[in-house]
């Protein structure tokens, strides 16, 4: 395996710094046993039917269900572990887990269901739009882009390969639109939107601001539909995140351009402004760029940080369902905080360098890693090829800045 490999080479065991109780986003009594709130929020409450409800152990810690112990793991300097033994067994309960509720998450441009387990655990369910070999087409503008189910599992597994560990797990799984979702929901305003296509089919289309009609209804062959299964993290009212615009944002304009497509020195000013003027936050900031550009991603508006941990920690890598949409172009235009700043991370850079060579390609390490998927394959060959392209282009962006 040479994703085993990769995962025991020396650039994949550099130690993170000690964890200390503050550096930790939840800080649990180890005596208490976990039980949830069956109201729907996410609020813990300490139980003595705890027992009755999630499998009893040593510890009260061996009572959490996977998704509990993935949240409490959480720390200011990782989401997971690179290590993490509940990684294959949250990957399995976001495939297999028995879904109790579905419904419609509010806001965006698209579609998405939030999905209750029996355990309390939730995902965050997107839909399949189109077939692993459409490519977007060249006249589409990126904020009238689909959003794709497979980018959205074959984001968590290159951030993984890079070893940023910055987005939450997913996993690919095949819905019945039937029984998983109009037969349980909740929900009255997603229950209106549910028809039978002329072909026969189980369809229905939501309330959005952008595909949400029965023109781009998502359609089950007749109530089978693929789509990406994602971890949440914790409710917002136990860790408050904060959301920030990126200096890098495009103009979401049909014929504006921001200012740092016009500005060559724009880096420059960047560096001056908190929180980007000390610190690593600039250099994880290149980090998400060069996970963008290897996925094509061009829509990243805005990232997140856990407030508990202020302006030292790593950012989310939330929302990359607009990634993998073409890999015959290259849009070397994301890549501009790279080639403005000339900063990047050396052990960011060391990787990078060892994902281009034979024995750890990164193409075949994706390949090795998405084969565990329940519905790969997730990406076309092309796709692949493009990865190796891609990291060629960024080692070269690197490469002239060394030079200078």
């Amino acid at each position: 395996s040479k994703l085993a490999a990769l995962f025991q080479h020396p650039l994949y065991n550099i130690p993170i710094p000690e964890v200390t109780e503050k550096d930790k986003l939840f800080v649990v009594n180890p005596m208490e046993k976990f039980s949830l709130h069956s109201s729907g929020s996410d609020e813990w409450v300490s139980s003595s039917k705890a027992e009755t409800l999630l499998p009893t152990g040593k510890t009260a810690y061996d009572t959490y269900p996977t998704w509990l112990k993935f949240h409490v793991g959480i720390n200011r300097y990782e989401l997971y572990p690179r290590r993490d033994p509940l990684m294959p067994t949250l990957l399995q309960d976001l495939a297999t887990q028995r879904i109790v509720s579905s419904v419609q998450k509010s806001g965006g441009t698209q579609i998405k269901l939030i999905m209750t387990f029996p355990n309390y655990g939730q995902a965050l369910f997107k839909p399949m739009k189109q077939t692993r070999d459409q490519e977007t087409p060249i006249d589409f503008f990126y904020f009238s882009d689909f959003e794709r189910h497979n980018a959205e599992i074959a984001a968590f597994h290159l951030d993984r390969i890079l070893d940023f560990r910055r987005i939450p797990p997913v996993s690919g799984r095949l819905v019945n639109i039937t029984k998983e979702i109009r037969d349980i929901t909740t929900d009255k305003k997603l229950a209106k939107t549910f028809f039978i296509s002329p072909a026969g089919n189980v369809c229905f289309y939501g309330e959005c601001s952008y595909y949400c009609s029965t023109e781009h209804a998502l359609c089950g062959k007749p109530d089978q539909l693929e789509g990406s299964m994602a971890a949440l993290l914790p409710d917002k009212t136990l860790a408050k995140r904060r959301s920030w615009r990126s200096p890098w944002r495009r103009s979401y304009h049909k014929s504006k351009k921001a200012e740092w497509e016009l500005n060559p020195n724009y880096c420059a000013q960047v560096r001056e402004t908190p929180p980007y003027d000390r610190g690593h936050r600039l250099l994880d900031l290149i980090d998400m760029t060069v996970l963008d550009f290897l996925m094509g991603n061009m829509d990243r508006h805005h990232y997140e940080t856990f407030e508990k941990f202020g302006n030292d920690t790593f950012l989310l890598h939330l929302d990359n369902g607009r990634g993998f949409g073409t890999h015959s172009r290259d849009e070397l235009s994301i890549l501009a905080p790279l080639r403005q700043c000339c900063s990047i991370k050396k052990s960011t850079y060391l990787r990078l360098r060892l994902l281009a060579t034979q024995p750890y390609r990164l193409s075949d390490l994706m390949r090795e890693a998405l084969a565990t998927d329940p519905l790969t394959p997730i990406l076309a060959e092309p796709h692949l090829r493009a990865l190796d392209r891609r990291l060629g282009k960024v080692l070269e962006v690197v490469g002239r800045c060394l030079a200078r």
